[in-house]
């Protein structure tokens, strides 16, 4: 499982003209669930992301968590993230996984993290526009095989 984590002053996704997710303060991340993934992946990535101390303390020194801010999340699935383009010039997406293994891990993800933050998501396989207003910039690669 592969996660592009923001730190965000907002963020937002949205679909047909509507939006369906909107965040301030907190953590817009992008996940890609991969064809070897299971939720310790899952799990794995979601209490990273609970746990990553990437705000700033009263020193301005990024040492505190989406939790410690009482922020928010906004999950956005992306299969993209899953893209090998070490060949040609058009990627492969073999290693993405297929909705019906993906759907359930990303909404497992989504309840994890619910479990301790407000979680905000766009809707798995639509044409998403998402907005991002990047806090630093601070973006953070998570891999659960730990690739990087």
């Amino acid at each position: 499982m592969r996660a592009v984590v923001q730190r965000v002053t907002e963020a937002s996704v949205t679909i047909e003209g509507e939006t369906v997710g909107s965040i301030r303060n907190g953590l817009c991340v992008l996940l890609g669930v991969s064809v070897d993934d299971s939720e310790a992946d899952t799990d794995y990535i979601a209490d990273k992301l609970i746990g990553l101390r990437i705000f700033d303390d009263e020193n301005g020194v990024p040492n505190k968590s989406v939790l410690d801010i009482s922020g928010s999340v906004l999950l956005i699935s992306q299969f993209t993230l899953l893209g090998d383009a070490r060949k040609g010039r058009r990627p492969s997406y073999i290693d993405a996984a297929r909705p019906e293994q993906a759907i359930p891990l990303y909404e497992r993800c989504i309840e994890r993290l619910r479990t301790a933050v407000p979680v905000e998501t766009g809707r798995f396989g639509a044409d998403m526009k998402v907005l991002i207003r990047n806090d630093g910039p601070f973006t953070i690669l998570l891999d659960s095989k730990k690739g990087f």
